[in-house]
């Protein structure tokens, strides 16, 4: 859902100059990436084309993203949002945490770069394999998510309610994304994860909106 973002919060340790190389390393083939879809599609983009323009070798990009869609797609920031997450208050309601920990991903990830979440967004509905590949890399997101409610709730991370619990709320952010770029990206996509937000709190509304 995030667009990747490479610069590193203030108050959290700086990586090293081997990290700094590997963030520059991945920049570099992301914008690449970017570029050639936008000048030709993204079926025509090759990674013999990706790896010239990011100035790498196509071995290298393989290294960072073994897919073309894992470039599209791929992201640092999961790992920081749950370190949001685990952050917030212990007695602070469930809901009210996945929220905070939710507009900080819109505005890390949507707000700051929204031509890349447009790009993005708008090839999760248009290419197949970008889409199907998404509904991959949501296991991993879900299984964090389990972490952190077990973390909270001192559940079973395995247990039928958390993991059904953390897939709702991966799918349903994916929805809100499909939704967001269907719609031609014309709403507030802050507005739009609050309202799916709501739904996974309290059920499907009976009024039409």
């Amino acid at each position: 859902m995030t667009a990747a973002r490479t610069t590193t919060p203030a108050d959290r340790p700086q990586p090293g100059l081997r990290e700094r190389k590997k963030i520059k390393t991945r920049e570099a083939i992301r914008d690449a990436t970017y570029a050639l879809i936008r000048e030709q599609g993204y079926d025509a983009t090759t990674i013999d084309q990706i790896a010239e323009r990011a100035e790498v070798s196509p071995s290298t990009v393989f290294r960072y993203f073994p897919t073309k869609e894992d470039i599209v797609l791929t992201d640092e920031w999961d790992p920081v949002l749950l370190e949001e997450l685990r952050s917030r208050p212990a007695d602070e309601p469930w809901v009210d945490s996945i929220r905070y920990m939710l507009r900080e991903a819109v505005r890390t990830g949507v707000e700051e770069d929204s031509d890349v979440a447009r790009l993005r967004t708008h090839l999760m509905v248009q290419v197949p394999a970008v889409r199907s590949r998404m509904m991959e890399s949501m296991s991993v997101t879900g299984r964090m998510i389990c972490t952190a409610i077990a973390e909270r709730t001192g559940r079973d991370p395995d247990s039928l309610e958390v993991r059904v619990y953390a897939m709702s709320l991966v799918g349903g952010l994916m929805e809100t994304s499909l939704y967001w770029a269907e719609n031609g990206h014309r709403d507030d996509f802050a507005n739009l994860v609050d309202r799916a937000l709501t739904v996974l709190a309290h059920g499907l509304p009976l009024e039409n909106r």
